[in-house]
């Protein structure tokens, strides 16, 4: 299981975020879901609501989309709490963060941890993005759910954090069972380029331009036409 990513690490920790939005600066991560799993199997699981600041509302279509309702976050944690247990999760060792679209979850992560100190546990972690190898292996659409019904797999994309996390983890052994080149995407990120590079950027990913149609693979460089 894993085996090549096993070879370079001591510990994945798969994860998903719900939001308020779509902007870090501005919107709150509402959901924080991770599994740690190690060479032996799952060795940890954490999932959370957490709480809105003072005066923030939760939005109507967020609540549509996930299910998630005030109530569950008035009973959640503090942000202080779950960047906390963030921060213990990926202290085991040479860890591997691994997510579907991985780059809006991080960048959501980035900001929770900073307001408390914590962004340098991030410092040395390395990520994999499952929507980049799943846009080189299938065609478009690329959601979560279509990479469900693609490789068949238990878990289902629900639009809450622990049950994306589950088919997100599926998904990467599922991919792995398929081809046994996951460790050739670490720290490295597709992007749309309709829509350009991403406004803010990991400083150790490197960022390619991906297309929709799962030709080639993102990791090979390009030939040049020079003439």
């Amino acid at each position: 299981m894993l085996k090549s990513l096993f070879a370079q690490f001591d510990s994945l920790v798969v994860l998903d975020t719900e939001t308020t939005g779509f902007s870090p600066r501005r919107d709150e991560v509402i959901e924080l879901a991770m599994l740690r799993v190690t060479a032996d199997g799952i060795a940890e699981e954490y999932d959370a609501f957490i709480r809105l600041s003072p005066g923030k509302l939760l939005p109507e279509k967020i609540t549509e989309l996930t299910g998630i309702t005030e109530d569950d976050l008035s009973a959640g944690v503090s942000k202080k709490e779950a960047a906390g247990a963030l921060s213990d999760m990926l202290g085991h060792g040479r860890t591997l963060v691994c997510a579907y679209n991985a780059q809006f979850d991080l960048v959501f992560l980035y900001y929770l941890l900073d307001a408390y100190g914590l962004a340098g546990q991030l410092r040395g972690v390395r990520f994999l993005d499952a929507l980049t190898v799943y846009k080189d292996r299938r065609p478009y659409p690329h959601r979560l759910a279509d990479a469900v019904e693609a490789y068949s797999l238990v878990s289902q994309n629900t639009h809450r954090a622990i049950d994306d996390t589950r088919a997100t983890f599926e998904l990467l052994e599922a991919m792995d069972a398929e081809e046994d080149d996951l460790a050739r995407y670490i720290n490295l990120f597709g992007y749309s380029a309709k829509y350009g590079l991403p406004p803010k950027r990991i400083s150790s990913v490197t960022y390619r331009p991906q297309g929709f149609d799962a030709i080639g693979k993102l990791y090979e460089p390009k030939e040049v036409d020079t003439e």
